[in-house]
């Protein structure tokens, strides 16, 4: 669904991007990625709103074809768990983030106290940027829309390693859980919101 408002009390939720995680291949340039989420982080500081900063220290244990391929690559389970913990090492330029959630699996909603948290903010809405589109971001969206939270997707501050995987999901999947638009459209909007406010 094309984007149609940014509510008063709309949280920014970026995902993954730290150092690991950006230096990995995507499809489009990490760093316009993190560019547009520095852009969003700044104009959501500047108006009093939540930036809530997401990364990565881990894996959910369970048993996937991936991990038996990482194994049998010769990267033990011990030593993806030290890397993925090294991994949390955040980009500068984001910035504090006024709350951080430090996960073990895709989605930043696994743990309900994030969602608490924003709730306690009377955030109704969440806007989610990062990487990778197929996995944390739409794991995140996936969260917060069963949580309730209206949620946004800036199109052009998220990507994936695999170019199928990222239209895929930004065709078929947000439409169902959300709206979704560019960085300008939702800086406009949030203009519109806080003006309306």
């Amino acid at each position: 669904m094309p984007l149609t408002e940014i509510d008063a009390h709309t949280a920014l939720v970026v995902v993954d991007l730290q150092d690991a995680v950006v230096a990995l291949p995507t499809v489009h340039s990490a760093k316009s990625i993190v560019e547009q989420s520095i852009r969003l982080a700044d104009a959501f500081r500047e108006r009093n709103l939540p930036v809530v900063i997401v990364t990565a220290a881990g894996v959910a244990p369970g048993r996937t074809e991936a991990s038996r391929a990482r194994a049998a690559g010769g990267q033990s389970s011990s030593a993806a768990a030290s890397s993925a913990a090294e991994a949390v090492a955040l980009l500068s330029e984001l910035g504090p983030g006024d709350h951080t959630v430090v996960k073990r699996v895709w989605g930043a909603f696994h743990d309900p106290t994030l969602a608490g948290w924003l709730r306690e903010r009377e955030v109704t809405q969440v806007v989610v940027t990062g990487i990778a589109t197929s996995m944390g971001v739409e794991s995140t969206a996936r969260g917060a829309h069963e949580y309730g939270f209206n949620v946004t997707i800036a199109t052009d501050a998220v990507t994936d390693l695999d170019q199928e995987d990222h239209d895929y999901v930004l065709r078929k999947v947000f439409p169902k859980i959300a709206e979704t638009g560019t960085t300008d459209e939702i800086l406009a909007l949030l203009d519109r919101s806080t003006i309306d406010a």
